[in-house]
């Protein structure tokens, strides 16, 4: 039976809210925890869109893909990636470079949900 924990976005930075949500979702607030074992763990963030981000953020923060094609870098600012995606794509991806780069990161990833 998996525990369910809810953070509440609105009016709080995007980092601060990943953060957060990736030390439940590595099991750190359990204590049984095990750095090799994915926590039974359920984490939920919502009112996404009521998040605090300033406009300079929005304009300045950049995310960069590469497609794996020459000249394929992809630059993408915050602002567009809220208008096509929404504001979940952000948290998702906040909270993904907060959680270990090994192959239990989508594994824990499975266990966030996102709630505009």
């Amino acid at each position: 039976m998996k525990s369910a924990h809810i953070i509440d976005a609105s009016n709080k930075k995007i980092g601060r809210v990943a953060s957060e949500a990736a030390k439940i979702l590595m099991g750190k607030t359990s204590p049984a925890y095990q750095p090799n074992v994915v926590a039974d763990v359920q984490v939920s963030i919502v009112n996404a869109a009521k998040a605090d981000v300033t406009t300079k953020k929005k304009n300045e923060k950049v995310y960069r893909r590469y497609t794996g094609y020459p000249g394929g870098l992809i630059d993408t600012t915050l602002a567009r990636m809220i208008e096509k995606k929404g504001m979940s794509e952000a948290f998702k991806i906040a909270v993904k470079g907060m959680l270990p780069k090994n192959k239990l990161q989508a594994k824990m990833l499975k266990n966030l949900v996102v709630s505009e």
